[in-house]
């Protein structure tokens, strides 16, 4: 199988989206030489000439990378560019990690990952796509002979938004760097240094990842102001760890206004490893998003064994098994409550913590690369023309 996928989402720009860490992983696991089917296909990715995703890891027999001035520009790309390398390679099958991606070549069958229904189901204010992105999210999810997605609640989404069938619509669960993220304890001197270089002290109550409305993180402050006015003894800093997104000069001015600004740490955006070691120093975590289509920072912390608790929408009670303790994310009264009650209760955070590492265990980069790969194989041998030969030599024996 000759397989095309539009790996823009690699270059240098897009670096820190959720559609970047996802194709990233897949494509390390599928270049992996561990002797498997992934043999029988022939990878290609495109790269403009001023990028170098491909040195970075992505060395392989396995990958033909394609240089391409067209992808240097976003627009063309999206519009054009990648039909047109498409249809000079004439591969078996072409692969979007993302809807909002490039519009596709119409006679090459396709398969479509789109993460979540999120442009969707929530306002303009929180998610930033425009008509043109969400004309061409529509016009793949049609085209798609078969579409990925990352939750089952997703996947009733997409049922509902593009009225799909189905049987067209695939889950598979998103993984997490066990490297990074881990039941092993932190070291303590570096430790120190990063908690000290932020002016971190234990204890502290950790939010990671994009800092911007729809994970709603100004209610997360409130409600942590919440929980120091009903009981004075609660001094637990908040940490907001995570690059600025949608929306955060709201959230910005919620912290200038907190009678508790200066227990409120933003860190920005922090490596990888530093950001693993903030969050095994955490005495809790807290996800108090309003949409998510499988959220990975959860698992993470899950992972590292911190005490987790979560809102109740979208995915989050699915994808973390029903075993954390949620709460309204609408309601700051509620999510106080839950965030004091972790706080307070030895036996109740022992509980979160391993339940939430054997909840982690069963999500993994491999397992989700293997699904992946099997569904496009799958899509590949449903549409090859040896096969609808076939199938019109058993229509004409049968007549």
């Amino acid at each position: 199988m000759i397989l095309a996928v539009d790996t823009v989402a690699l270059s240098t720009r897009f670096k820190h989206s959720g559609t970047s860490v996802y194709l990233s992983h897949l494509l390390s696991e599928w270049l992996k030489p561990d002797g498997t089917d992934k043999a029988k296909v022939e990878f290609h990715g495109f790269m403009a000439p001023d990028d170098n995703w491909a040195k970075n890891g992505f060395v392989s027999p396995l990958l033909k990378v394609h240089e391409t001035g067209l992808m240097a520009r976003r627009r063309l790309w999206f519009l054009g560019g990648m039909a047109l390398n498409v249809a000079r390679l004439r591969p078996n099958l072409v692969f979007l990690p993302t809807a909002m991606g490039s519009a596709p070549y119409p006679f090459v069958p396709m398969v479509c990952t789109i993460l979540d229904g999120m442009p969707e189901r929530l306002p303009p204010t929180l998610v930033n796509l425009g008509a043109e992105g969400r004309y061409v999210a529509r016009m793949n999810a049609k085209l798609a002979r078969k579409i990925i997605t990352i939750s089952e609640w997703s996947k009733k989404d997409l049922i509902e938004i593009y009225r799909l069938s189905p049987e067209k619509v695939q889950v598979t669960y998103l993984g997490y760097d066990r490297k990074l993220y881990n039941s092993e304890p932190p070291e303590a001197e570096a430790s120190a240094e990063l908690l000290a270089r932020w002016g971190i002290r234990k204890p502290f109550i950790l939010h990671h990842g994009m800092v911007q409305l729809r994970k709603n993180v100004q209610r997360l402050i409130q409600a942590c102001d919440r929980v120091h006015s009903l009981s004075k003894e609660f001094d637990a800093q908040l940490v907001l760890a995570g690059p600025m997104g949608l929306g955060h000069e709201e959230i910005l001015r919620t912290r200038e206004t907190s009678p508790r600004r200066d227990q409120v740490i933003v860190t920005g955006p922090l490596c990888d490893a530093d950001l693993g070691m903030l969050i095994k120093n955490a005495s809790l975590c807290v996800i108090p998003s309003l949409y998510e289509g499988f959220c990975l920072p959860m698992v993470e912390a899950m992972a590292c064994g911190v005490p987790t608790v979560a809102s109740n929408s979208s995915c989050l009670p699915e994808v973390s098994g029903g075993i954390l303790e949620y709460f309204d994310p609408l309601s700051v009264e509620d999510m106080a409550e839950v965030i004091r009650r972790a706080l307070e209760d030895s036996e109740l955070r022992h509980r979160l913590r391993e339940k939430g590492l054997a909840r982690a265990a069963q999500f993994s980069w491999e397992r989700c690369a293997q699904q992946t790969l099997h569904v496009l194989a799958e899509t590949h041998m449903e549409h090859s023309p040896v096969k609808k030969v076939r199938a019109k030599s058993r229509r004409r024996a049968a007549v």
